[in-house]
């Protein structure tokens, strides 16, 4: 069974790991997300570096079909948030080690050899 991160665990991570007030916490966690939220309404997208982007797309007026009835349906156009995730996000959930951060640890140990 899979877990969920909510709004309560992101919260505590805040509190656990930067030392700030619960209260305080929780106001950072919530100005980032209004901020995301707000961005988003207007149709700007969001680009967090080494996590992705969210966007939103507009979709057109279309025909669906209910697959219980198989009756047509007119599905209004509406507007959807998209999220695309940044390469090295898929490598850290793929276990894979980015090609960036050895770039930056051979730069920081100072060797003359080419990063692969």
């Amino acid at each position: 069974m899979t877990s969920n991160v909510t709004r309560v665990d992101l919260y505590e991570a805040v509190y656990k790991k930067v030392g700030l007030s619960r209260s305080e916490s929780l106001a950072v966690v919530e100005l980032v997300l209004k901020e995301i939220t707000d961005s988003l309404e207007k149709g700007e997208t969001v680009k967090l570096s080494s996590f992705g982007s969210f966007a939103v797309r507009k979709k057109k007026q279309r025909m669906g079909r209910n697959s219980k009835t198989g009756i047509e349906a007119t599905i209004s156009p509406r507007r959807v948030v998209v999220f695309k995730p940044s390469s090295i996000l898929k490598q850290q959930i793929n276990g894979k080690h980015s090609g960036a951060k050895t770039t930056l640890a051979v730069a920081e140990l100072g060797s003359s050899a080419p990063a692969r």
